[in-house]
């Protein structure tokens, strides 16, 4: 059986020295300020907010929730984006995903001062991340590398496999992986036998939303698993691995939930801070 990384453990240890860097910065007069743009009124999104909510609370970060209707238009989306970019107290803007149809979110994207692009998720900070010159980096990427330098498991050389090539996950993590001299490879709907490379892999990283995705038969003995996955089946969350067959097989292996979850959550509040400090020049 892998060991299990514990995602969740790492996520309270990080939080607890992030506590004391927020009360340095009160210390000094600046309180980090992170305002969430929410539209509409989907499921998921209102659980991710009060987990974002509760663990901004938990740090001392404060969270202004703007809460807009399903149907509001483009340009009022894009004049509250201006307001708050102007605004010198508000060091961190995100879009809580998904938008509705209506939203041209890459131009709703745009808009947003790298400077509070707390997702990296503006055409200047994509660029700057897979230039290596980033001083933010998207969460969810930011945990899975917090996570396997806490377990001393090293990229440099190692095959790691990516199934996904979401802006989110699987693109920004290719990148930081790349930095840290993998050889990485992208997988996705249209690859072909995804068996042949993830066989390979040393570090498979799995961001789908499809329950079982990953087998037994597609992996090498030894490689270290990462379940970004996340699905309900009969009433329980699962991940894109069949963990019970997988895990066997595995040296390290992330539980669903309790693996990478946390630490998306934590590392986007360490993004925060980090652009309180950037913004203040602390």
């Amino acid at each position: 059986m892998g060991q299990l990384l514990d995602g969740k453990r790492l996520a309270d240890i990080r939080a607890r020295k992030l506590q004391k860097q927020v009360c340095e910065l009160k210390s000094l007069g600046v309180q980090p300020l992170f305002c969430v743009i929410n539209i509409g009124d989907d499921p998921s999104s209102k659980i991710y907010l009060k987990t974002k909510k509760s663990r901004a609370n938990q740090i001392g970060i404060e969270q202004k929730l703007f809460q807009l209707p399903k149907t509001i238009p483009q340009q009022e989306l894009l004049k509250l984006i201006k307001r708050l970019n102007n605004e010198k107290a508000v060091n961190g803007i995100m879009i809580q995903l998904p938008v509705p149809q209506q939203i041209n979110l890459n131009e709703v994207l745009a808009a947003i001062d790298p400077e509070k692009d707390v997702d990296c998720l503006t055409p200047a900070n994509i660029g700057r991340l897979w230039q290596g010159e980033h001083f933010v980096e998207p969460a969810t990427a930011h945990g899975i590398l917090a996570l396997l330098d806490y377990y001393h498991i090293t990229l440099k050389g190692k095959n790691a496999v990516i199934i996904g090539r979401s802006s989110i996950v699987g693109k920004p993590l290719a990148a930081l992986m790349l930095e840290r001299d993998a050889t990485v490879s992208i997988l996705h709907l249209k690859t072909k036998n995804l068996a042949e490379y993830t066989k390979r892999a040393d570090i498979l990283v799995t961001a789908t939303g499809q329950a079982n995705l990953v087998t037994a038969e597609m992996i090498k003995k030894d490689a270290v698993i990462i379940d970004v996955g996340i699905s309900r089946v009969k009433g329980k969350t699962v991940g894109d691995v069949d963990f019970a067959q997988v895990a066997p097989l595995s040296s390290f292996i992330t539980p669903v939930p309790g693996g990478v979850g946390p630490l998306t959550v934590e590392s986007l509040m360490e993004q925060v801070v980090q652009l309180t400090r950037r913004n203040y020049g602390k």
